[in-house]
């Protein structure tokens, strides 16, 4: 069964996409970032009166991507030992890497995907982290 898939624990899209698209046994996935389903908050970050990052903090936000990701492939038939390929967006490299590195080693300590890592100047919503991912079903 081919086709698109959404979660029903994943925040909605922010643009019309589905959550995740199987082709054969691969499963991929959008890009997801750390928000929480029915909520406008962002997990670890602040904002300003003109809706501009204040503050954040890249654990909570690598957390709540990494909690975001598994509940799509679980509502995909997949799981977090399924993921093959990664792909990493960073507003902040400089700052982040150390952190996020060291929580993707606590959270693949069995799996390693492939993964590349970029440092983009911003993404769609604000956020400092966003993951592609390639998983199998």
């Amino acid at each position: 069964m081919d086709g698109k898939i959404n979660s029903s624990k994943a925040p909605d899209p922010v643009g019309l996409y589905p959550h995740a698209r199987r082709v054969g046994n691969l499963l991929f996935l959008s890009g997801v970032g750390p928000r929480e389903k029915g909520s406008k908050k962002i997990p670890g970050v602040e904002l300003d009166q003109d809706g501009k990052i204040a503050s954040y903090d890249i654990e909570i936000q690598c957390r709540s991507v990494f909690k975001n990701v598994q509940y799509i492939l679980e509502d995909a038939g997949s799981s977090w030992d399924k993921i093959v390929d990664v792909t990493v967006y960073l507003t902040n490299m400089k700052d982040d890497f150390q952190k996020y590195n060291a929580l993707w080693a606590e959270y693949f300590k069995e799996n390693l995907p492939c993964r590349t890592t970029l440092e983009i100047n911003c993404l769609p919503t604000p956020i400092a982290i966003e993951l592609k991912v390639i998983a199998t079903i």
